[in-house]
């Protein structure tokens, strides 16, 4: 009497283990934190029998009806999913053919295999046509570097109260309904009157905030902390931003792009600061290098210009004031003598002001960079780049959050598979009959 053919389940198991690649097809992905699996089954041929299986096994397998395949299939995921050793294997498995060859480029005649080379030396050009064009960007944004300076100027002016806008430059909507009613009720007045509609406007206010007419002396100037709210704004500054960086973060008055034209080539980064009791420079510098250029031994690789080395600059902090190191207290046990002694002992401390004190990056090959240093540059990078391309050029609208709410709004509309419910009820369009038979087309 022959014994019983093994399951599908004993099957799966039995090829995960031997290692076989044509037998079984797995589809992973992670989905929250869970590997998900699919599997898709082949009827094995003799020749893909493994040795230590019975000849007879093997037969009765082949003569197996294919009714059962669904059931089958989600019982083994039921069974793979409960079993930590199946899946451990399972993920080592798919871990071991990631990024494989299939094989097709390789089992190509060889008269296509050249014209494959001779298509990756246009592609090759495309890029150096790639590159050349990003150079022509770079010449363009020094062309309109001085229009763009000038707007920058102006803000900076109004931001320090060293300019009060008129009421020609301050024409723009406001989102405020109250500040419109306002702003139309001086206009109405007569001009002999429009004084006192602003002053009333102003004792109003006073009012509404619950304070006394006559202690309202000091009047605020510029627009105080317009850089330290951007900061904190947006996400990828505010988590640089400590509570001991805000105070000095308030004496920063402009932040402003300067690009290089010669070699090396990049931009620099330049945080003006009023005179404060920090430290004794009035700017902190950062400055980016780019390549415009392929990376020679991986030309294939390139996407535009990269920034591959970026320099800060040295503070001098005030006595005490220095918020990128604090003192520790470390106890210290003598080996010999079983003495106890306490040392101070200073180490780095997070803050924002660390940005200008980045890792260096060892010349040479990317390998040559430990995988902390990398990660520290590669964030490094994406703010430098980030601060220059979004945050300088809209303050205003990272300051007033609008920049972010726009950015909010373009990842929702990338989003698919977001269907709205559907009500057919309340839908005017909705016809239930107009999906039916006419009366000729139906059944008699």
């Amino acid at each position: 009497m022959k014994e019983n053919p093994p399951t599908r389940s004993a099957w799966c198991r039995l090829l995960v283990f031997t290692g076989s690649e044509d037998t079984i097809a797995m589809i992973a992905h992670v989905f929250q934190g869970t590997l998900v699996i699919k599997i898709k089954y082949r009827k094995m041929s003799e020749s893909e029998i493994p040795p230590n299986a019975a000849a007879e096994e093997v037969e009765d397998e082949e003569e197996q009806a294919d009714e059962g395949d669904v059931g089958d299939s989600q019982a083994i995921e039921s069974q793979l999913m409960k079993n930590p050793g199946m899946l451990a294997a399972l993920q080592d498995r798919l871990n071991s053919i990631v990024g494989t060859p299939s094989g097709y480029i390789q089992s190509l005649p060889k008269e296509v295999k050249r014209r494959i080379k001779a298509l990756k030396k246009l592609q090759n050009e495309v890029i150096n046509v790639e590159a050349e064009f990003y150079k022509e960007v770079n010449a363009l944004e020094l062309k309109y570097a001085p229009k763009y300076s000038q707007l920058f100027d102006k803000r900076k002016d109004i931001l320090n109260a060293k300019v009060e806008p008129t009421d020609e430059e301050c024409d723009w909507p406001s989102d405020e309904e109250e500040d419109d009613e306002k702003d139309e009720e001086a206009k109405l007045a007569p001009e002999s009157q429009q004084a006192d509609v602003k002053e009333k406007a102003t004792v109003d206010e006073t009012k509404e905030a619950g304070g006394d007419v006559e202690e309202k002396k000091e009047e605020v100037k510029g627009i105080p902390s317009f850089w330290l709210t951007i900061f904190k704004n947006v996400d990828m500054l505010s988590e640089m931003v400590q509570e001991h960086d805000e105070p000095i973060l308030t004496h920063l008055q402009d932040i402003q792009v300067v690009i290089h034209e010669s070699s090396p080539v990049g931009f620099t980064l330049e945080f003006h600061f009023e005179p404060n009791e920090f430290f004794t420079e009035t700017v902190l510098t950062k400055r980016y290098e780019m390549r415009y250029e392929p990376d020679p031994e991986e030309p294939f690789s390139y996407e535009g210009p990269e920034i591959i080395k970026c320099t800060g600059c040295t503070i001098n902090w005030n006595k005490g004031k220095n918020v990128t190191v604090k003192q520790i207290k470390k106890k210290q046990k003598h080996k010999g003598r079983g003495l106890t002694r306490t040392v101070t002992k200073q180490v780095q401390a997070d803050s924002f002001f660390n940005f200008f004190n980045p890792p260096e990056a060892p010349e040479g090959s990317e390998s040559e960079v430990d995988e902390e240093t990398e990660a520290l540059l590669g964030a490094d990078f994406e703010i430098g780049h980030f601060i220059r391309e979004r945050v300088v050029p809209r303050a205003v609208l990272f300051f007033t959050g609008e920049a972010i709410e726009n950015d909010d709004y373009d990842d929702e509309e990338n989003d698919e598979g977001d269907d709205e419910d559907y009500d057919e009820e309340n839908d005017p369009d909705f016809n239930p009959q107009a999906g039916s038979k006419p009366d000729e087309c139906k059944q008699q």
